[in-house]
């Protein structure tokens, strides 16, 4: 079970200014913020973190929205952290996204999706290189993590 993932803020969400309010939910989830910036992602960048989808319709086009704006990159850490995001994140695309969801309550479109998060400990291990250098990783224990986990130790 991995205990990193990599959020991406895409685009629309910087656009729609909708970053501090995702953030928001991940911090009062008792996520940990391990790394954080602020980027303009190369189109040639966004191809590698989307290279799984190379030859399917919509591949250029996701390619190009994910480097046509600054992104918000993140590195958050949880046990159990890549289940927790997916589900936060919900379906998708906001127009099938459940109510309640990052994508369910911010985003009603069929195209754009507002956050990427890695979908498997395999994509994390692959995507959160991408985009930063351990030494950009931050290592540290949360005062609360105790009362987050319910450990007595």
């Amino acid at each position: 079970m991995s205990k990193q993932t990599l959020i991406i803020i895409k685009p629309d969400g910087i656009q729609r200014h909708l970053a501090g309010e995702i953030i928001s939910r991940f911090e009062k989830k008792g996520f940990k913020l391990v790394a954080a910036k602020f980027v303009q992602i190369s189109e040639a960048l966004s191809r590698k973190l989307y290279a799984e989808h190379k030859g399917k319709p919509f591949f250029e086009g996701l390619a190009k929205y994910l480097s046509s704006s600054p992104s918000l990159l993140m590195v958050w850490e949880a046990e159990g952290i890549i289940d927790m995001t997916r589900k936060m994140l919900g379906d998708t695309f906001g127009y099938d996204a459940q109510p309640g969801t990052i994508r369910g309550d911010f985003s009603c479109s069929r195209g754009y999706n507002l956050v990427h998060g890695s979908d498997s400990a395999a994509s994390a291990e692959k995507e959160i290189p991408l985009f930063f250098g351990a030494d950009e990783i931050v290592d540290y224990e949360l005062a609360d993590s105790c009362w987050l986990y319910g450990r007595n130790d």
